[in-house]
């Protein structure tokens, strides 16, 4: 079981600004993630043509199942607002995160996470150097997915928190607590702002792979992470290969997982 977390940056190359749906869809088959969370992904923004990243990436990976959340309507950086539950299959510019998988999802789920109250700072990449901006934070979403893989149902969910300090902490409590209402084994896919061993010092959960993904031409930091939960983490299987490829666009490499089950092992009930 291969999964993966990537967040997209709506597709745009940090070398060339461009946005092309071709190479897109060209990364998304490369990864061959059978389950893959996206952060940062734009539906019908004029910035991406109009083009809605989630169906580009699910028709790359061959997957039935997938779901698309925005966490606003508007275009991060100029003019947003809050989305709700009925926006979902609303022909605005939208941005948010999506889940596909090749597998069948037996149930989703959507958790709306508040924006910080404050601004911060925050580092954006360039192709020459790296900037400092103040930028409001925006609303986030935590969507999961009850997941009918081939070791049986395991909960699989993805999620973007905020760059604030502390509060990105606070809505890592907020999820912890909505995905343990459904069924464990459980794994978050995401892009939590937080770097390295913090999630699982605040989460408590296990790391599955620690390797640095940000900024994308040379990463330092690791802010993308595959989460899972302590309660029926002896029910998955282990961790055979880590990888963060290098993309042709974004300003993070994706993290992928690989797991496989010990001969013998029976599939979860």
């Amino acid at each position: 079981m291969r999964l993966a977390t990537f967040n997209l940056m709506h597709g745009r190359s940090i070398t060339d600004g461009l946005v092309e749906t071709g190479r897109i869809g060209a990364a998304m088959a490369a990864l061959d993630a059978d389950v893959l969370g996206l952060q940062e992904v734009d539906r019908a923004q004029p910035r991406s043509g109009h083009a809605d990243l989630t169906r580009i990436a699910a028709d790359a990976l061959g997957a039935e199942h997938a779901m698309f959340v925005p966490a606003v309507v508007g275009t991060p950086g100029e003019a947003f607002r809050a989305a709700t539950d009925a926006d979902a299959d609303g022909v605005d510019p939208h941005y948010g995160v999506a889940l596909i998988s090749r597998y069948p999802v037996l149930e989703w789920r959507i958790t709306r996470l508040p924006a910080a109250p404050l601004r911060a700072p925050i580092l954006i990449p360039g192709p020459e150097r790296m900037r400092m901006m103040l930028l409001d934070d925006e609303p986030r979403v935590l969507l999961a997915a009850v997941v009918a893989t081939p070791i049986g149902r395991v909960t699989i969910a993805t999620t973007h928190l905020s760059f604030v300090p502390g509060w990105n902490i606070r809505q890592l409590h907020l999820v912890r607590r909505a995905l343990r209402t459904l069924p464990a084994p459980r794994i978050l896919l995401a892009d939590l702002n937080l770097p390295g061993g913090l999630p699982r010092l605040f989460s408590g959960w296990h790391r599955l792979a620690g390797v640095p993904t940000y900024p994308s031409p040379a990463p330092q930091i690791q802010f993308d992470h595959v989460l899972a939960d302590r309660r029926g983490f002896d029910r998955l299987p282990r961790v055979v290969e880590v990888a963060s490829p290098r993309m042709p666009f974004s300003d993070h490499r994706p993290l992928v997982v690989t797991l496989r089950s010990r001969p013998g092992t029976l599939p979860l009930a």
